[in-house]
């Protein structure tokens, strides 16, 4: 089963979940706003992205918005209270399967890489 975390007013999500549910794909959807990510999962997911740095997007408006303080953190505990406080902040969708597979971000071919789908 994979699981599908992000937002659900998220463009990227949407579009990742429809294309699960055409290529019959079982998941499901967790919005990281009702249910925060653990920070045992935020680190987790940070070492699998390359390090928190690589888990954030920065061209959203609520990075933009942060104070310039706030956007960088100096340990591993400032991320994840940041991650906690604003899990906008994550790229989006993180797509996580059973066998400990981790993608960020949405796209037609990378679907199909990850999930083995040759159409």
């Amino acid at each position: 089963m994979t699981i599908i975390y992000g937002l659900k007013n998220c463009d990227a999500c949407k579009k990742a979940m429809k294309w699960l549910d055409r290529f019959g794909v079982p998941h499901t959807f967790v919005d990281y706003r009702e249910h925060k990510p653990s920070p045992e999962t935020l680190k987790a997911w940070a070492e699998k992205a390359g390090g928190f740095d690589a888990l954030v997007n920065k061209s959203s408006t609520t990075w933009r918005q942060l104070p310039g303080n706030r956007k960088s953190p100096a340990s591993e505990a400032e991320w994840k209270l940041l991650l906690r406080e604003y899990p906008q902040l994550i790229r989006r969708p993180v797509a996580v399967t059973d066998d400990g597979g981790f993608g960020q971000g949405f796209s037609d071919n990378s679907f199909k890489q990850r999930f083995g789908i040759e159409r």
